[in-house]
Formats: C-alpha cells, sequence, structure tokens
C-alpha cells in the first residue's frame, strides 16, 4: 500500500503546500478546540496517511488529550511545521545587497 503525505495547516499556508503537490486539510486554528482536534483526528485517521504535517498554530489550538494521542501513533508520523508568518527586514536593503556581494565575491564591498 501506497502512504501519502499529508498537511493539516491554516488557509494561509495551504496553498503553498498544495502548490507543492501535498494533499491539504484546512484547518483555522481561531476554530474551537474540538473541531479543531476532530479535524486533526479526521486526518490522522486516513488509512493513506504515512506522514502528516501539522502547523504549529493549528496543532496548538487541539485539545491535550487529542495532542497527546497523536503524538504516541506509529502512524502516521506527525511533523510539525512553522506557520507562514511575516518578519520584517532587520536591516536596509543596502545591507541586505552588500551581504549578497560579500558571499558572492568573497569579501565586503563598498558601496558609494
Amino acid at each position: 500500500m501506497k502512504l501519502l503525505v499529508r498537511a493539516a495547516t491554516s488557509p494561509a499556508l495551504a496553498p503553498g503546500l498544495r502548490l507543492a503537490g501535498l494533499l491539504v486539510d484546512e484547518i483555522s486554528p481561531g476554530d474551537e478546540a474540538t473541531t479543531v482536534g476532530e479535524r486533526l483526528e479526521l486526518a490522522a485517521n486516513r488509512a493513506d496517511t504515512g506522514i502528516l504535517l501539522i502547523e504549529h498554530t493549528v496543532f496548538d489550538a487541539a485539545p491535550d488529550v487529542i495532542k497527546r494521542a497523536l503524538e504516541k501513533r506509529a502512524l502516521p508520523i506527525i511533523v510539525p511545521i512553522p506557520g507562514a508568518a511575516f518578519v520584517p527586514a532587520e536591516r536596509g536593503a543596502e545591507d541586505y545587497i552588500l551581504d549578497l556581494l560579500r558571499r558572492a565575491i568573497g569579501y565586503r564591498v563598498r558601496l558609494q
């Protein structure tokens, strides 16, 4: 029997994983904990699932009983993944370009 990789993620991350070819179950972390837990159990109970990628925010929104049950299972293998998050750049554009040039050329260049 062929086992598949599935993902249980928020709607923000789902399109990217679908583009990568994964089967995705969209679960909103903002739903009630029991609903999130039931959806995770449904995703894990599919007979063809070998690996289940679960976004951290979705996993954290599930009840503790379901989290413990998922962690104890042999199959599917549960793999936590980070969610989609925008992190503003800490450096300016010029610093970023200089860093790229330094890595490409091998030494620091001064732009003027």
